[in-house]
């Protein structure tokens, strides 16, 4: 990947360098335009050090942690050519990734000691699912299914090409492994009320009005109970800006795309060092 990302931008080469002291051993830094989370500094490094082993970079806030407009947060020596060879690309990674990051933190201090989680979703950018549910851990979420491969989840196409619920999950419970868990997105009270009966992990309600939500929930405790089992019950498809409210129905768990889809990039800027300045 990090050949991947280099290669979109520097191509055959950078045109410019042959205008600069391209060789000369400078420092930089970069700089906040805005406050935020920080994340990806670590990926910073490995790009740097994949360009030019030469380049050395102190990172003066960890992933997580927060930031202020106008701090310094990263501190950069090497050519000059090296340094600006990368810097489009490691800029535009941690900005991404620290917006991500800034706007999960936002939504997860809205259910502040609530005992509720905020989970991401599988809408993310291709090739870049990893980091972009890194940089939700990075901001205080959790993180929902990487993949496909980590839990079964019936969602509301795969209800309609089945046989039911009921018949779905016994049939899951024959091949997926045991260690894995079976989730269920319910539209309606019936189904979620079905997927307890017929022993799902956990249940989704999806696009439920925090009303619903409000009654629904200690019927679907009720249910499990007698069963002698516990559910995981989890809000989606939820307006954000209501995100407390949702917390405050019993639910274990929002999920949510907005940090992912709904972010806005952390602005950076990288800028070069005068001899003597106190960095």
């Amino acid at each position: 990947m990090l050949d991947t990302w280099l290669d979109e931008d520097l191509g055959r080469g950078d045109l410019t360098q042959s205008g600069i002291h391209s060789s000369k051993i400078v420092n930089a830094h970069w700089e906040c335009k805005q406050k935020g989370i920080f994340c990806g500094g670590g990926l910073v490094k490995s790009l740097y050090s994949h360009l030019d082993p030469s380049v050395s970079i102190l990172l003066k806030k960890a992933d997580g942690e927060s930031f202020t407009h106008g701090e310094r947060i990263m501190k950069l020596n090497g050519p000059v050519s090296s340094l600006l060879a990368g810097e489009r690309t490691a800029l535009n990674l941690a900005m991404h990734l620290s917006g991500i990051a800034t706007a999960t933190e936002k939504l997860v201090s809205e259910i502040q000691n609530t005992g509720v989680l905020l989970a991401d979703t599988r809408k993310t950018t291709p090739g870049l699912r990893q980091l972009e549910k890194y940089a939700v851990r990075c901001g205080g979420g959790v993180n929902h299914r990487l993949g496909l491969d980590d839990a079964a989840m019936l969602k509301e196409n795969h209800i309609a090409w089945s046989n039911g619920i009921e018949s779905s999950i016994k049939n899951l419970r024959k091949s997926i492994p045991w260690t894995s868990k079976i989730i269920v997105e319910a539209e309606t009270d019936q189904q979620a009320k079905e997927a307890v009966l017929a022993g799902a992990d956990g249940v989704l309600l999806d696009e439920m009005s925090v009303d619903s939500i409000h009654k629904l929930v200690p019927q679907l405790r009720t249910l499990a109970n007698q069963a002698s089992r516990e559910i995981m019950i989890e809000a989606s498809g939820i307006d954000p800006t209501e995100i407390k409210s949702y917390a405050s129905t019993g639910v274990d768990i929002i999920s949510s795309s907005a940090p992912v889809t709904k972010s806005n990039w952390i602005d950076f800027s990288m800028r070069f060092s005068e001899k003597g300045e106190n960095e």
